[in-house]
């Protein structure tokens, strides 16, 4: 597919320079050097842009572990912290609870309209570069998050390779940001696509039908699986289309393609709410917010990217 890099956190000009992992004082110390700060997940950002900090910034000091260093770009070296222990006294809490949380955090430390801010309610306003380096600073962050141990002997780790990796002091054992593999398929019959709802996704909400890959699955084999457990939904053979790397926490999401063979659908409750095949006209509609009864997937997923080239004819 000839777009397939134009999607959200897909294209960047970084460099991730892992050849300086191993020793990154020079690069901390470089007066270019820029940092994306995030809280609890969400970047801080500057209008449609993310705030790059100095590294010498008081904001980035509060950070509890090591920088992250997220690799070279055009302007010089730039890292990511994280500074979740910080308790704002603007912090609703139920918000935070939502399927998206439409709260924003500002900081003492910074002007009133730089703000922490949910990355799925910026990441199509960002630049294609600040969206990555955004994406990749939450995916390994939460990767931190949860593997404080280590699994092999369960002792505690220690943040090494200026954070892409964690070393075990008592068995060596190495560990590395993991990456979980989705698939997300756009299943098609005639004019019409099968879309499925969580139930606790916004009323209203269909996106296309996704889930893990299994060890010893190719992409295709999952696919097909996935759509026909949870519709009863038989595909035939399998188009990749596109691939997006999304940070919730740690999934590769790979689009795909496939034609039904049935139309009656099976539902599994115990994944989906509901599953219903929708013409590629109220999929316009409702991308037109002109359907009250349907609301397709958000902008910036890929869900939404295929989609909007389905009803495009752009998938070639």
């Amino acid at each position: 597919m000839r777009a397939a890099e134009t999607v959200t956190f897909g294209a960047t000009a970084l460099d991730r320079a892992a050849h300086l992992r191993a020793d990154i004082a020079s690069q901390i110390a470089d007066p270019k050097a820029r940092t994306v700060i995030l809280w609890r997940g969400k970047p801080l950002t500057d209008g449609d842009a993310l705030a790059l900090l100095p590294t010498t910034h008081d904001l980035v000091g509060l950070s509890p572990r090591p920088l992250l260093f997220l690799g070279l770009d055009k302007d010089g070296p730039v890292f990511a912290a994280d500074i979740s222990p910080w308790v704002p006294q603007d912090m609703d809490a139920e918000a935070m609870k939502e399927f998206f949380d439409a709260s924003t955090n500002h900081h003492p430390m910074m002007p009133d309209d730089v703000l922490f801010q949910e990355l799925r309610g910026v990441m199509t306003r960002l630049t294609p570069d600040h969206a990555n380096l955004a994406a990749t600073a939450r995916g390994v962050f939460a990767w931190h998050d949860t593997h404080r141990h280590c699994a092999k002997c369960g002792v505690q780790s220690e943040i090494t390779q200026a954070g892409w990796q964690r070393s075990c002091p008592a068995c060596n054992a190495q560990h590395f940001p993991r990456t979980d593999p989705v698939v997300i398929v756009l299943a098609l019959h005639g004019n019409n696509v099968l879309l499925g709802r969580s139930p606790h996704w916004p009323a209203g909400m269909y996106s296309l039908l996704a889930g893990f890959m299994e060890p010893g699955e190719t992409i295709e084999a999952a696919s097909r699986r996935e759509v026909f457990e949870e519709s009863g939904i038989k595909l035939g053979p399998i188009t990749y289309l596109s691939s997006q790397p999304w940070p919730y926490p740690s999934s590769l999401m790979f689009g795909t393609m496939g034609h039904a063979e049935n139309t009656d659908i099976t539902l599994d409750p115990e994944e989906l709410e509901d599953a219903i095949w929708v013409s590629r006209e109220d999929v316009v509609a409702a991308m037109r917010d002109e359907n009250p009864c349907l609301k397709p997937a958000r902008q910036g997923s890929i869900a939404r990217f295929l989609l909007d080239r389905w009803v495009s004819d752009d998938l070639e």
